[in-house]
């Protein structure tokens, strides 16, 4: 227990010093975006990213900076980031639209079902911190009147907790499911920013394979499989190749 103790005694200071350290940087990085220093502004927006801390606010605000700062392809690369961490954000989706008009690949996305595209819509309206705090709350609720089915001798009561308790189980269980849906996209990253001005799609993991086809630096790609140097994407108008790890930066 004594050690437990040091541990903590040790370790709890420099963490409030790093915390601290980390708001003096983001109101001084603030303060560089203000009187429009940017770069300024990214370096230490970055330096903090550096220290292991990671939010969507953080990451928008560096999108912002590399935009005012003419970087597009880290713009749309960080919104992209933000928006994984805040699906639900208007004004995250807003700039990152700003964004994509300077991309030059366009891509028509594949039509989804409409339950497919309304159960997405539905999961994106939270992160998953949100949507996992959602399936506790509910699931308490299902124990309270869980207990009053049992102990009630009310048969009005019973009844009505009963049901109820049904549906609060199946709504904490599908709740749960979309904080794990959002959780996964966080922990793969399976998508990725092109970075490479242009480059040639194959058919195959080497410069010898067939050109399939040609994409520009901005697009968003989503990464399907990996080999040596190669990575395998896939377009959301559900064309496929293969293209150098390179010329892409993970979401």
């Amino acid at each position: 227990m004594k050690q437990y103790i040091l541990i903590l005694i040790l370790v709890i200071p420099g963490l409030l010093s790093a915390q601290e350290e980390n708001t003096q940087l983001w109101e001084k990085a603030n303060a560089y975006y203000t009187t429009e220093e940017y770069q300024q502004a990214i370096s230490i927006y970055e330096q903090i990213l550096s220290s292991g801390e990671e939010s969507a606010k953080l990451y928008f605000n560096l999108g912002n900076a590399y935009y005012k700062a003419g970087d597009i392809n880290n713009a749309i690369l960080n919104y992209e980031r933000a928006k994984l961490l805040a699906p639900q954000d208007k004004d995250i989706a807003f700039n990152l639209q700003i964004a994509n008009q300077f991309v030059v690949t366009k891509i028509e996305p594949l039509p989804q079902p409409f339950f497919l595209r309304w159960r997405t819509s539905v999961i994106n309206k939270h992160s998953a911190d949100t949507w996992a705090y959602i399936s506790a709350a509910s699931f308490i609720a299902f124990l309270v009147l869980l207990g009053l089915f049992l102990f009630s001798r009310i048969p009005g009561v019973r009844r009505l907790s009963f049901w109820l308790g049904i549906l609060v189980i199946i709504f904490s269980g599908f709740t749960f499911s979309f904080a794990a849906k959002q959780k996964k996209k966080i922990v793969e990253r399976k998508s990725a920013i092109v970075f490479c001005p242009r480059v040639t799609v194959k058919s195959s993991p080497r410069e010898s394979g067939t050109d399939l086809f040609l994409i520009y630096e901005g697009l968003k790609v989503e990464i399907t499989d990996s080999l040596n140097t190669w990575k395998e994407i896939k377009l959301a108008d559900g064309n496929e190749g293969w293209l150098p790890d390179s010329c892409i930066v993970k979401i």
